[in-house]
């Protein structure tokens, strides 16, 4: 599944330790001492297609705001990328934003259970360096972040898919990371306003950046659930590189959460925790996040959870062990059991013991310390 994308080395991301701790005390208010991490690419390629739309005209403005180098391309395609090796074609690509339109074939929507109905994509790749990435063997070409100059058509597109008699949810975190490039495309805040227009549509989105203080007034009129990816801290720090630390997440989750009247954006939230692994002590180290999480939302709230294992293909493994050559990731296929969908694919997964207690591990955990809150599904 690739919900957790939303998923390069541990000097690269901020040490939870050094980090802003919650206190249980914490007043019920808006929390703004501390930084924002926001990715900065090396440079900005725009393809003559996504000039010629409007949104990109505004992407273009973002960009030039920013002092980004910016290079108009005579083509609509994305050449120059590839490096000798894959690591070097890796490192060349994810420094790199490519502003393009979506092709014709993404207005087909299709399904993404257990997450929602649909999915519809702002952008393909992403700026973070997680060394479990699902987008790993997924996504063709170079690892570049390409986002869509095309948004109002792409948006347009999405009412064709709702139905009159029930609600209609659509995930926009299948393929990237869409707070992380908001400060580039401004995308996110779109896809907020529309959705809080519509009577029965419903949108989605999962994190590991925590960079919201412009999504804390728009009119979402509770049709945008934030969700936020959270993990224990020796994965987070080691595995997660580029993106904001838990403590740094817990907080955009909290200002995301409070009620307007107390200075903060009023959503629905969620955490994902994902990819969930059997670590050494792991019982203590996803108590010790869980207690993070709670100490953080010390206030009446809509939130849910989704607890997703973590698991790989033979494909994906290939192509992160090229990525990062010396991480500590474990990927050994004989520790892992078999799992085949209906296609022929194959998936290394956790054995049935493990993840029964697994499961029960985290069930009685959530409810100890969020009696109000969903348990969407586990995976």
């Amino acid at each position: 599944m690739l919900l957790i994308v939303f998923f390069v080395l541990s000097n690269s991301v901020s040490a939870i330790a050094n980090a802003p701790t919650v206190s249980q005390t914490q007043p019920a208010s808006v929390n703004t001492a501390y930084r924002t991490r926001q990715w900065k690419p090396e440079q900005v390629l725009f393809t003559p297609a996504a000039l010629d739309e409007p949104w990109g005209q505004q992407i273009l403005e973002r960009v030039r705001s920013l002092d980004l180098p910016v290079e108009f391309l005579k083509a609509n395609r994305i050449t120059g990328l590839r490096g000798e090796t894959e690591r070097e074609t890796y490192s060349v690509a994810k420094r790199t934003l490519a502003v393009v339109t979506a092709p014709a074939s993404q207005l087909k929507l299709t399904p993404i259970p257990p997450s929602a109905d649909w999915q519809f994509h702002l952008a393909q790749g992403c700026p973070a360096h997680c060394q479990y990435c699902y987008l790993a063997g997924s996504l063709q070409g170079p690892p570049a972040i390409r986002v869509y100059a095309n948004l109002p058509q792409i948006l347009d597109n999405l009412k064709h898919y709702e139905k009159s008699d029930r609600d209609t949810s659509y995930e926009v975190s299948c393929y990237t990371d869409p707070l992380g490039i908001e400060h580039l495309t401004g995308s996110l805040a779109e896809c907020i306003r529309y959705f809080g227009t519509r009577e029965r549509g419903y949108l989605r989105w999962v994190s590991k950046f925590d960079n919201v203080d412009g999504l804390l007034g728009l009119p979402h009129n509770g049709h945008t659930r934030c969700r936020f990816s959270i993990n224990a801290a020796p994965v987070s720090r080691f595995l997660e590189g580029g993106t904001a630390s838990i403590a740094e997440r817990l907080q955009a989750v909290r200002k995301l959460a409070l009620p307007r009247e107390q200075g903060g954006g009023g959503y629905p939230i969620g955490f994902v925790v994902a990819p969930i692994m059997p670590i050494e002590n792991w019982q203590e180290e996803y108590s010790q996040l869980l207690d993070q999480a709670a100490n953080t939302l010390d206030f009446d709230c809509d939130l849910t959870f989704e607890l997703i294992s973590h698991r790989f293909t033979p494909g994906s493994k290939g192509v992160l062990e090229q990525w990062y050559p010396n991480s500590k990731l474990d990927l050994d296929e004989s520790k892992r059991s078999v799992k085949r969908n209906k296609f022929g694919g194959t998936k290394y997964v956790y054995d049935k013991d493990t993840m029964k207690t697994l499961k029960a591990f985290f069930e009685d955990a959530i409810a100890q310390r969020f009696p109000n809150a969903e348990i969407l599904y586990w995976t």
